[in-house]
């Protein structure tokens, strides 16, 4: 399984990200080394407790992921850690690359934790492209993917069906759905908790939960 982590990460890091994206794992600069080291032990850390769910959602934030390197985190939810499940925080091994961007914590990352934790769920979380898509010129911003990126990277979650014991996959917001959807894979699909969507996000995982689809 390590190993099988270890190669994922590498080949994730050695993408190329385009004109307009932001490879956060690449070799371009040190601090980069702190973002796939935080992966791997996210990863590590999801298949010792035997993650059976991947939620798709569908592209880092520049305020979130492109600085920490694990998918729905901040940098205060990296450090803190989530005590109700003993994942992320500093105390588990995960670093905070320095120096910090002066940027205001990704809201969506709180909303998608404490929903986890009120429904005592564990998924493994991805994007549907996993890499940070920002306006031309202007790096401190988020854009929406393109279908071709989130094609591009349809391998990546693919490949972590491979690797986890995966029985269900949920696309999160339409953009993870038409991307799997293109790949030809009917999912599940739940609101973004982005912008007011974390009651109908919460209230979709429960239904799923209820009714068996995950767990």
């Amino acid at each position: 399984m390590s190993a099988a982590i270890d190669a994922f990460v590498e080949r994730v890091a050695d993408a190329a990200a385009g004109p307009n994206a932001a490879n956060m794992f690449d070799r371009s600069d040190p601090t980069n080394g702190v973002r796939r080291r935080n992966l791997t032990l996210y990863l590590e850390q999801l298949a010792e407790r035997g993650a059976t769910t991947l939620l798709v959602g569908e592209a880092p934030g520049y305020r979130g992921m492109r600085i920490t390197g694990v998918p729905f985190t901040n940098t205060a939810i990296l450090a803190r850690g989530i005590p109700a499940f003993d994942l992320l925080g500093t105390a588990n091994g995960y670093e905070l690359p320095d120096p910090l961007p002066a940027v205001a914590a990704e809201p969506t990352a709180t909303v998608m934790w404490s929903t986890l934790v009120e429904l005592d769920f564990v998924p493994v979380l991805w994007s549907a492209c996993p890499l940070h898509p920002h306006r031309p010129g202007a790096p401190l911003t988020n854009r929406k993917p393109t279908a071709s990126e989130t094609t591009v990277w349809t391998w990546s979650w693919q490949e972590l069906e491979r690797i986890f014991p995966i029985r269900s996959v949920v696309a999160v917001g339409n953009v993870a759905a038409e991307a799997l959807a293109r790949a030809g894979r009917a999912v599940p699909r739940v609101r973004h908790p982005a912008h007011g969507g974390r009651v109908e996000f919460a209230d979709g995982l429960r239904a799923l939960i209820a009714d068996g689809v995950i767990s």
